[in-house]
């Protein structure tokens, strides 16, 4: 079966589960607002140049600025046996380094836009944790290209199980994954499995742990691009901090650690920060 096949029949099985979810009286439609802001440090040198001997790194150093913006929003439909969510998350970020008596370099540090449609079906539910089938359809694309590199565009359609809806464990799940990935000229059919996780937890009022992020292990590809991916671990966790209903601030950290077809080892990103942000949740109906 070709990967257009499996999309087209991924979109049908949702349509299929949402008329199904039809028959259940209950309902609820959220506008969540999961993260919209600004993670940023910046580090401002003087006079490193008369420091360039010093053992002192921090004064010999070069400047530089991390900005990163994010936005994630997700439109949650829940009925008593399933739950159905349509959003969107996008991040951009930029790294600009100052050397002493040279230009500045920009680089981007990320850059994401994802869209998406996900549905789970209960089967059954234990110790307030639901768990059946899912379908997930995702477009993945940026804002611009990378360099040389041509902008990203990859569809992608999942299936498997999860388990969802929990006190703790928001989402938990296991799934195949087919991808057709129009980047290059030459587009590129792909198979692969995945884990995924969304964890949250409230210690105390006004203070919010989560962990969020996936691992992907591909297992088949139509052709050979140097650039594709074998594997690909990315994975963030915070501790979002009151301010008040609706503004949080709170350190945070990300890693990604991933190893494409042609490299002779693995590449690695670990970034630390502090993020404030806008966050709400509110009905629609």
């Amino acid at each position: 079966m070709s990967l257009k096949k499996i999309f087209l029949s991924l979109c049908a099985v949702l349509i299929g589960f949402q008329a199904q979810a039809q028959e259940n009286k209950a309902s609820t439609l959220k506008a969540n607002f999961r993260r919209v802001g600004l993670e940023m440090s910046s580090t401002s040198i003087n006079h490193s140049r008369e420091y360039k001997n010093s053992p002192v790194t921090q004064l010999s150093s070069d400047s530089q600025t991390v900005v990163k913006g994010v936005f994630d929003f997700m439109l949650e439909y829940d009925r008593e046996n399933m739950q159905w969510n349509n959003g969107i998350y996008a991040e951009y970020g930029e790294t600009k380094v100052k050397p002493v008596d040279e230009p500045a370099e920009t680089n981007e540090s990320a850059d994401k836009i994802l869209i998406s449609s996900d549905y789970a079906h209960k089967m059954f539910e234990f110790s307030g944790l639901k768990f059946g089938p899912m379908a997930t359809v995702e477009y993945q694309t940026e804002f611009t290209a990378n360099d040389d590199a041509p902008r990203t565009k990859v569809l992608r359609g999942k299936a498997g199980l999860k388990l969802f809806d929990g006190e703790i464990i928001k989402d938990l799940y296991i799934a195949g994954v087919g991808e057709y990935d129009m980047t290059y000229s030459k587009h590129v059919s792909k198979s692969a499995a995945e884990i995924g996780w969304r964890f949250e937890d409230k210690p105390r009022d006004g203070v919010q742990y989560s962990t969020d992020g996936y691992f992907r292990r591909y297992l088949s590809y139509s052709r050979y691009i140097g650039t594709d991916l074998i594997y690909d671990l990315n994975m963030t966790a915070r501790m979002d901090v009151q301010l008040n209903a609706t503004l949080t601030f709170g350190p945070y950290l990300s890693y990604r650690y991933a190893r494409s077809r042609e490299a002779g080892v693995s590449g690695s990103n670990f970034t630390i920060g502090v993020s404030f942000a806008y966050k709400d949740l509110f009905n629609l109906k």
